[in-house]
């Protein structure tokens, strides 16, 4: 018998990380045989399976999915995302459903400003890199320095308008990406943000981000 089918696992802890991370029972008790009943460790584990079982998935096409709306209190703040899978069953499941409206929840709170980092403009890109450098400069570090400093701030930048790259803001130790890498690995199938418009109440510049590869579909 091997180390990991000898480990004895509590049901409810197999319950608790079943409920944490969304992943099937089986998933949850082989994680917890794994990390010898760790539940943080085996929640890491489920999230890095999840992880590459996405980069598996990303290539396959997603033409199905289902457009999700939230408003916010007040009727202040209102978003529109669509969010694209590979079948209509799984659009309709509780667990897509569910994403969609926590997605289109997420970014009522943060406004980002694209889907991917891959999406920003050259133009934006070429001015955020400007200004860092510039301020960087000014504190009279060395070149080689400077540009190791503008790597952090791009990275920095990426997390704060880039909606894949943005920290879930009910669970700030996962980013968007990683939220629907796990649900990718429960659902077996390819989860994609296709674009998404925010709007409030009072401000004309609103946001619509659609992702550069939809973009030039559509263009051509």
């Amino acid at each position: 018998m091997s180390t990991e089918t000898a480990v004895k696992i509590d049901a409810k802890l197999v319950k608790e990380l079943r409920e944490k991370s969304g992943a099937p029972m089986g998933d949850c008790l082989k994680a917890l045989q794994e990390a010898k009943g760790d539940l943080e460790a085996a929640f890491v584990g489920l999230r890095k399976r999840g992880m590459a079982s996405a980069a598996k998935k990303a290539s396959r096409t997603t033409n199905e999915g289902a457009v999700g709306t939230y408003i916010h209190a007040g009727g202040k703040i209102g978003v529109l995302v669509e969010l694209n899978c590979e079948s209509d069953f799984v659009a309709r499941t509780p667990e897509f459903q569910e994403l969609l409206r926590d997605i289109a929840m997420h970014i009522a709170a943060t406004d980002p400003r694209y889907v991917r980092k891959e999406d920003v403009t050259e133009e934006d890109l070429a001015r955020e890199k400007d200004v860092y450098r510039a301020q960087a400069a000014a504190s009279g570090k060395p070149p080689a320095i400077i540009e190791k400093m503008l790597e952090g701030k791009l990275g920095k930048y990426y997390e704060e308008f880039c909606l894949l790259e943005q920290p879930f803001i009910k669970e700030q130790t996962q980013s968007i990406a990683q939220i629907i890498a796990t649900k990718v690995g429960k659902l077996g199938e390819n989860i994609s943000v296709r674009r998404f418009a925010r709007f409030k109440v009072g401000d004309p510049n609103w946001t619509v981000a659609t992702t550069a590869q939809v973009a030039a579909t559509e263009e051509a």
